[in-house]
């Protein structure tokens, strides 16, 4: 008998010290409560026992020779006969015993697909028995919706995945009931593996539980001016007796330890209570989603409609309008996630992250490392975000684009269309288009210390209010091959760059083209403030207004002013 809860995520690696990051325009938000952490799920661990059938010997049989048949009596000779039916008679029922256990297999095979009528309390017992017996495939009714408008206390509209489960249908939903009380849809629990086929996941939805801060509080992060504090002061209702020379600006909260007590770090991400509104894979969980449609789920955490901390590949399916009240509207990654042959479009994400999130700032909640993602033939448009990274953003991991579409999203603050703090970003034959922000970055925002390879790829057309219209580098490496930064816009009064923006920080121009973009004051084409942009021969700034480049202290020797 197969055991299914075989682990197949890779190992993890070595721990290492979380580093307190801040983020472009709203680093000073802080001291707030978070979210309550995610209850501890109980796995089954009721394993069946191994059978061990007893080793069966049979008599070798010694065949005679002629000369020795001939020599025995015919008492002898009946006594032989016999033994030889009795022998056929024995291979005669072993063959029907083989027989009857490979039909047992099959039936076995066959009691492993269930058909679940459209009852939803016949799907939730068709679930609780899939996982009391090692897993199945349930077939659930064509065009049916499964309508739950119950949970059980952990905010879970269906039981918990802990063996091998297939949910497959054809214009199938899954629903929460829009009357019915705060829950998501489905959790993969550790040793889990969920499939989906053929579904619709739709209406999960997991309240934030975070206590609202005084206006005060919030803004005091921004401003040490007395009055503009007062005034917030009053309107939050704070008392009276506070003395003015406490608001002139809150101090930060004190950043939380990098390890928790006795200097051992955690391995593996952990999920909020309310992460995950549509779907929720736990570490050591696995879900394959296939054709599926995942659609307007909320979520109060991270994750609207997917929040993976453990492995989840997604092909040829589409997640949309789906929020998140912090990071990854559509999907929040904190293991390994591979996206294919999929949309990821209108989603919305309060912080950042509004397509794809692939890990968390320290912004109201603890700071949540990413994971590695891998995104082929797949479009993300459409998303907004009133922070970082429109349609992606990462933070402390591993992201990588190929033959993709990043185009129409909108961030408030940084990286309209891509945002990478303190990560490894690769993108590869990707069209960044259309995207904007009102800060910068209006393409692709790289800061704190990452590192960003972007190869045979097109950045255009991209808006910004402030600098690097298409491209906006701090304090990291950004190498353009074989790429194109052509028609991006810096609009604002100040506005400078319109098409890449260097603040201590190294770009490398190879066999690229930065041409015919625009800013209000000059450079159009590249800014830089040390000398780390590197232009190739093979490489052309042309075209851009007022000027091409403008650079403190050296002006690239082949970027022509």
């Amino acid at each position: 008998m197969s055991n299914y809860l075989t682990n197949h995520e890779a190992a993890e690696p070595a721990a290492r010290a979380k580093r307190r990051r801040k983020l472009w325009l709203v680093s000073g938000v802080a001291g707030l409560t978070g979210v309550v952490s995610l209850a501890t799920v109980g796995v089954a661990t009721g394993a069946g026992a191994v059978g061990s059938d007893g080793l069966k010997w049979a008599t070798a049989q010694v065949s005679l020779s002629d000369d020795q048949d001939v020599d025995r009596s015919d008492e002898d000779r009946d006594r032989h006969d016999s033994d030889k039916d009795k022998d056929k008679d024995k291979d005669n029922k072993d063959h029907k015993d083989k027989k009857d256990g490979k039909d047992d297999g099959k039936k076995d095979h066959d009691d492993r697909t269930k058909e679940v009528p459209c009852q939803t309390d016949k799907l939730i017992q068709a679930i609780v028995y899939a996982n009391q017996n090692y897993g199945a495939t349930l077939k659930l009714a064509d065009k049916c919706t499964y309508n739950l408008t119950r949970n059980d206390f952990l905010g879970n509209g269906l039981p918990v995945i802990q063996q091998d489960i297939t949910l497959e249908g054809h214009d199938t939903e899954i629903v929460r009931d829009a009357t019915a009380a705060y829950f998501r849809i489905l959790n993969v629990g550790p040793g889990g593996r969920l499939t989906l086929k053929g579904l619709t996941i739709k209406g999960g939805q997991t309240l934030n539980t975070l206590t609202a801060p005084t206006p005060a509080a919030v803004w005091s992060a921004y401003s040490t001016s007395v009055e503009s504090t007062a005034a917030a002061t009053k309107a939050g209702k704070v008392a009276a007796n506070t003395p003015r020379t406490a608001l002139k600006a809150t101090p930060k909260a004190t950043p939380k330890a990098a390890t928790p007590k006795g200097g051992v770090s955690t391995l593996v991400e952990t999920p909020g209570f309310n992460d995950g509104a549509g779907i929720l894979v736990q570490p050591g969980g696995t879900a394959t989603i296939e054709d599926t449609e995942i659609v307007r789920n909320q979520s109060g955490g991270n994750g609207g409609g997917v929040a993976n901390f453990g492995t989840t590949e997604i092909s040829k399916s589409s997640v949309t309008e789906n929020t998140a009240f912090f990071f990854g509207g559509g999907i929040f990654n904190a293991g390994v996630l591979k996206v294919y042959e999929t949309k990821i479009k209108n989603n919305e994400a309060g912080i950042g992250g509004a397509g794809i999130s692939n890990g968390a700032a320290d912004i109201f909640t603890d700071d949540v490392d990413g994971g590695a993602v891998w995104v082929e033939k797949s479009e993300i448009s459409d998303n907004e975000t009133l922070g970082f990274g429109g349609g992606l953003l990462d933070i402390g991991g591993n992201t990588t684009v190929k033959d993709s579409k990043v185009n129409n999203n909108t961030a408030l603050v940084a990286g309209g269309g891509i945002a990478a703090a303190d990560s490894t970003l690769n993108l590869y034959c990707v069209e960044v288009e259309r995207n904007s922000t009102i800060g910068v970055g209006g393409g692709l925002a790289v800061a704190f210390d990452s590192r960003a390879t972007v190869e045979d790829s097109a950045i255009k057309d991209n808006v910004a209010a402030f600098f690097g219209a298409g491209v906006f580098n701090e304090d990291s490496i950004t190498v353009l091959r074989r790429t194109e930064v052509h028609g991006n816009r810096a609009v604002g009064p100040v506005s400078v760059a319109g098409g890449i923006f260097n603040d201590d920080g190294q770009v490398v121009l190879d066999e690229s083209k930065v041409a015919y973009n625009f800013s209000t004051l000059p450079p159009g084409g590249i800014y830089t403030n040390n000398s780390g942009v590197t232009i190739d021969q093979r490489s052309a700034v042309t075209g851009n207004r007022p000027t091409n480049c403008l650079g403190s202290p050296v002006i690239p020797p082949n970027c022509f002013g």
